[in-house]
């Protein structure tokens, strides 16, 4: 019976690209909905970016435009990775849009008439400078266990200690650098602890299939009160200044992300109805005649980072918001992806950038299918392993499955002109389909797609060995086996047939390729196709190389030591060398350095904006792994700053500490392989050598501003 869906993913905060995390979560989704739509069901999905919060707002106020204008621009990036990993949203949208505004301002009155909104006043930091409440991660200061200086206000990095904002030693703003003092506002807070949401929670997480055992487990701890995150009730509301959207009965209140952020979910579903793309999709049905459908099922993937949010409070908000809105009928949690066994991680270095994945040429299906090859149903971590990737790729793809059509096709459309024709095991071969066909159904509809990919990649090996067994070669030869050699080729073909339509969901690309190119249809291969064994074969034309060990050495290169750009697939020899990270190098002009081109000149408000500072350097050190790069700590007076900065050939360590130099205080921090560095140190560079660190004179400390 056919079923209809509307799926989501979860949404990303859009203050950035895309990273290996989210295209992992994409392809588990479109995999799941390829098959679906394989299946005869119908499937609406949806994407939106998250758009609203403090940081969001204090990044763009920082790069001196809007939010919206920083959103348009993180969000004209999006469709290049989508469309690059073959991952086919059939709509993309904003929480920052109408839809949203309207539709999380009436689920918060409903929630409201329902008795479950209630203010009370709270008690937090507020930066007197900057004229707004802080949020932990823009609190720093010595942390009262362990007394490790610049710690955040919820957790320490040194010491693993967990405590309130309060609680810090000399707190200051990392905003302004300001001293916060305690200021008291009204917040407005969801009552999930009521009763009524608690019994539901507890009823929506006993019913099979809504959320993993697992996660239903940990979501029952937290409604008990026990665990690493007990019960409470939901702030729901920050205070202006605030990038998001206004709660309508409270002036200068928003909402807080996190509460309009899943009602992306349904205000994108909501334009693409208005938008008229549902109906081209076969959807008859106006938005909240769908959502209140019996044969809708609502279905989200999200990471196990946000289980807290998408297993309570989620069900319960729209529950008790009451229709249209519908409760989540499955809720898909999957783990992390690590990088070698790391977790991945840009500032570390043990991140893969999917755009450079891209722009060095590598196969984007390779990627589905490793991850295919790595998926279940169960919340575990997914490591990417280079070795690994390039043994199962080259081994699965191409020794196993692209592996039969290049040899059985060719025998076919040169002895028998490309006409197949099948022996009296035909009946078999079909019932072999239908069964394998049967179990793989089966693993994808419950998102084994590993096993999916392992049972797919036994009957590939089944079809190589009869085909190794018959040795078709030997049969071409001997004009009185053309019938065995007839027979050997078509059933190796019918196979390639099956595989393809398995591998659909995972290779659509290559799936569309082979019903094309090779079988002659006129349209992509479909589930019943595997109980249609192919009449016709057109001539091989290849469909897929290996990887190459070359290509993964390039995809895994420190950021630091990577071209701006790749555009082929074997990594640059001779790479253009860049200015030292953390320091800002004149580049080596021609014979005389004294004839380098002076730039065009600027504004003194262009000057203005850099933010030069006199820093004294209190701790250098090696970094290991590290052929260029020092790791400084710079005290400014008020704060301290760490600066990777490459003056390691120059320069012994022990001989920097307690020396004064100039840095560029609000140059945006950047995440490194080795760490974050949060500034540039000046130096200069030319034909006479360097790099020289520029260097105040006597009398000026640490902190001061330099104009």
């Amino acid at each position: 019976m056919s079923e209809t869906f509307f799926v989501t993913t979860a949404l990303p905060y859009a203050n950035g690209p895309f990273h290996i995390g989210h295209i992992m979560e994409y392809i588990q989704a479109d995999i799941w909905v390829r098959f679906q739509r394989l299946q005869g069901h119908r499937v609406h999905f949806v994407g939106a970016d998250d758009a609203h919060g403090a940081p969001i707002m204090l990044k763009a106020e920082a790069e001196g435009v809007t939010p919206q204008e920083l959103v348009q621009r993180i969000a004209a990036g999006r469709p290049r990775y989508l469309e690059g990993f073959h991952i086919g949203f059939d709509h993309w949208h904003s929480t920052d849009s109408p839809e949203n505004v309207a539709l999380s301002q009436d689920i918060y009155r409903r929630l409201k008439a329902a008795g479950l909104i209630y203010a009370r006043p709270v008690e937090q930091f507020y930066d007197p400078l900057k004229g707004m409440f802080l949020a932990d991660r823009y609190i720093k200061g010595e942390c009262p266990k362990c007394h490790s200086k610049d710690q955040y206000g919820d957790a320490c990095e040194v010491c693993s200690s967990v405590y309130s904002p309060t609680e810090l030693i000399e707190p200051y703003s990392t905003l302004t650098g300001a001293k916060p003092v305690l200021k008291t506002s009204d917040h407005f807070f969801f009552r999930l602890s009521d009763p009524r949401c608690v019994a539901f929670l507890h009823e929506w997480l006993e019913y099979p299939g809504h959320v993993q055992p697992q996660v239903a487990n940990k979501a029952r701890e937290w409604l008990s009160g026990e665990g690493d995150r007990a019960l409470s009730d939901w702030d729901i509301s920050r205070d202006a200044p605030y990038f998001g959207i206004a709660i309508p009965d409270a002036p200068g209140k928003y909402f807080y992300v996190w509460l309009d952020a899943p009602v992306g979910y349904l205000a994108s579903l909501k334009n693409y109805f208005d938008s008229g793309k549902a109906r081209a999709n076969g959807e008859l049905r106006g938005f909240e005649e769908f959502l209140t459908a019996a044969d809708t099922r609502q279905v989200h993937f999200i990471g196990k980072d946000i289980i807290y949010f998408h297993t309570l409070f989620w069900p319960a908000m729209l529950k008790f918001a009451g229709a249209p809105y519908k409760v989540p009928d499955n809720v898909h949690v999957h783990g992390f992806i690590t990088v070698s066994g790391e977790k991945m991680s840009k500032s570390r270095g043990t991140g893969i950038s999917p755009l450079r994945y891209l722009e060095i040429g590598m196969n984007p299906e390779w990627l589905r299918y490793y991850i295919a090859a790595k998926l279940n149903a169960n919340v575990v971590d997914i490591d990417f392993n280079p070795d690994d990737f390039v043994a199962r790729v080259n081994s699965d793809l191409i020794g196993k499955y692209v592996n039969i059509a290049s040899r059985a096709a060719n025998f076919i459309t040169r002895h028998f002109e490309g006409v197949i024709e099948y022996g009296p095991a035909l009946e078999a071969l079909t019932q072999e389909a239908r069964w394998v066909a049967g179990q793989v159904r089966e693993s994808y509809e419950s998102r084994e797609f590993g096993l999916a990919m392992r049972q797919t990649m036994t009957f590939a090996d089944r079809i190589n060995q009869e085909f190794d067994a018959r040795q078709p070669w030997v049969a071409a030869k001997d004009p009185g086996r053309r019938a065995e050699l007839q027979d050997t080729c078509a059933r190796a073909l019918y196979g390639f047939k099956v595989l393809s339509v398995l591998l659909t969901p995972v290779l659509p690309e290559v799936s569309g390729r082979v019903a094309r190119e090779l079988f002659g249809l006129e349209r992509p291969l479909r589930w019943d196709d595997l109980l249609e064994p192919p009449s016709r074969v057109n001539p091989y034309q290849h469909l897929m190389t290996r990887v190459d060990p070359k290509q993964l050495d390039a995809l895994l290169e420190p950021a630091e030591t990577q071209t701006d750009t790749a555009k082929t697939a074997e990594p640059a020899k001779a790479p253009k060398a860049s200015p030292a990270p953390g320091a800002a190098a004149a580049a080596k002009a021609g014979p005389a350095s004294q004839a380098e081109a002076v730039p065009a000149t600027i504004a003194i408000d262009d000057f203005k904006k850099v933010d030069l500072r006199v820093a004294r350097i209190a701790a250098a050190e090696h970094v290991a792994g590290a052929d260029k790069l020092l790791k400084l700590t710079l005290d400014l007076g008020h704060e301290t700053r760490t600066v990777f900065a490459g003056i390691k050939a120059a320069y012994d360590p022990q001989t920097l500490v307690g020396r004064l130099t100039v840095m560029v205080a609000n140059l945006a921090p950047r995440k490194m392989k080795f760490g974050l560095s949060e500034g540039m140190v000046l130096a200069a560079s030319g034909e006479a050598g360097g790099p020289y660190l520029l260097s105040p004179d006597s009398g000026a400390t640490p902190g001061m501003r330099i104009s």
